[in-house]
């Protein structure tokens, strides 16, 4: 499969990420498990610095429902990869995160990851509408119009 086209255009939010001695399988590439680490750390930072710094501090949280990735070339210990995140759809109680990994040395996509998430009350046990406040401020941090 040939390798994306990076276009710095369409992500906003980049990540640095540090690559351990431990990720790294017997192959010498960072292991494909790896890498949901990496985008859970990449979309992390995306939450706190779009939705709110107290995202997860109060009742409603998002809780993923469906996760995908596609894995395009192997990185290695000593390649410096960056997370991209974006928020590519809103629905009423749903989005979708869309990440990839790019190894900034060779400037190639290595992997990208499509996650579904719900936003989802503690107090109620059930998913609820996203609040007007998330879906204002990844409107005008993506700038475009959800």
């Amino acid at each position: 499969m040939e390798n994306l086209k990076i276009d710095e255009g369409t992500y906003r939010h980049s990540l640095p990420i540090q690559i351990r001695f431990n990720d790294v399988d017997r192959f010498g590439h960072v292991n494909n498990n790896m890498y949901f680490s990496y985008y859970d750390l990449g979309k992390q930072e995306y939450l706190q610095s779009v939705l709110s710094k107290d995202f997860m501090q109060n009742d409603l949280v998002p809780v993923v429902v469906n996760i995908h990735a596609d894995f395009f070339a192997p990185v290695y210990y000593a390649d410096e990869i960056v997370v991209q995140t974006r928020i590519s759809h809103i629905g009423d109680k749903s989005f979708v995160l869309q990440q990839r990994a790019v190894n900034t040395t060779k400037n190639q996509v290595v992997c990208q990851c499509s996650t579904v998430m719900v936003c989802y009350s503690l107090k109620l046990q059930a998913s609820v509408s996203l609040p007007d406040e998330y879906r204002k401020n990844v409107s005008e941090y993506e700038q475009r119009a959800f």
